[in-house]
C-alpha cells in the first residue's frame, strides 16, 4: 500500500486511482454535519473560517472522548452523503480530501472532478481500531458542538480506499 503524507499535493492528487489502498499520514481536521453548516454560511457571508481549506483534508468524524491516557476515543466514519449539500462550497474554497464513508452525489462527484479533489473511504464500524492511527487531537473550532466540534487529528499510516479519485471515478459506479 502506498503512503501519502498530508496535505496533498497535486502531483499525488492525480495520480490516484479508484479503489487504491493507502496509509495517510498527516494533519486531517474532522467535521461533521453542524460543523458544516457553520462552515457553508461562514464562505456565503464572507467570514474567516476557522480552520484553513487550502489543500486540505476534512474526516467525517465525530470522535468520542479520549479514554484515560489515550490521545482520542473511538473515531469511525460518519456518513458523508449528508455532507453533500455543503460539499461543492466547500471544494470551491479550497478542500482537497475527504474522508468517510458511503457514495456520494452526483453533483458532489462533478465537483470533486471539476476541482480535483479526492474522496476516501475509511474502514466503517471500526472506530476503536482507527483511534490507534491518530497520535494527536485537539479541539480547534466550535467546541460547543461536542463531538462534531471541529478537531485538528495527526495521523499516522491511517488506512483508507479511494473511493472517489479527482477524474470523477468512483467505487460505487460501475
Amino acid at each position: 500500500m502506498r503512503k501519502l503524507t498530508l496535505p496533498l499535493k497535486e502531483i499525488d492528487l492525480i495520480s490516484l486511482k479508484t479503489g487504491e489502498l493507502l496509509f495517510l499520514s498527516g494533519k486531517v481536521y474532522t467535521a461533521r454535519d453542524m460543523a458544516h453548516k457553520r462552515l457553508k454560511s461562514a464562505i456565503r457571508n464572507g467570514k474567516k473560517l476557522p480552520l484553513p481549506l487550502k489543500d486540505q483534508t476534512i474526516y467525517y468524524t465525530g470522535p468520542t472522548p479520549a479514554p484515560k491516557e489515550k490521545v482520542i476515543g473511538s473515531c469511525g466514519p460518519t456518513t458523508s452523503s449528508r455532507m453533500d449539500d455543503f460539499t461543492p462550497s466547500l471544494l470551491k474554497a479550497g478542500l482537497k480530501g475527504m474522508i468517510g464513508k458511503g457514495s456520494r452525489s452526483k453533483e458532489v462527484i462533478a465537483a470533486i472532478k471539476r476541482y480535483k479533489a479526492v474522496y476516501f473511504l475509511a474502514l466503517a464500524g471500526c472506530g476503536a481500531l482507527l483511534s490507534k492511527y491518530i497520535k494527536k487531537a485537539r479541539v480547534i473550532a466550535y467546541k460547543d458542538l461536542g463531538t462534531e466540534a471541529i478537531y485538528e487529528l495527526e495521523l499516522k499510516a491511517f488506512p483508507v480506499i479511494v473511493g472517489i479519485d479527482s477524474r470523477g471515478r468512483s467505487v460505487y459506479v460501475k
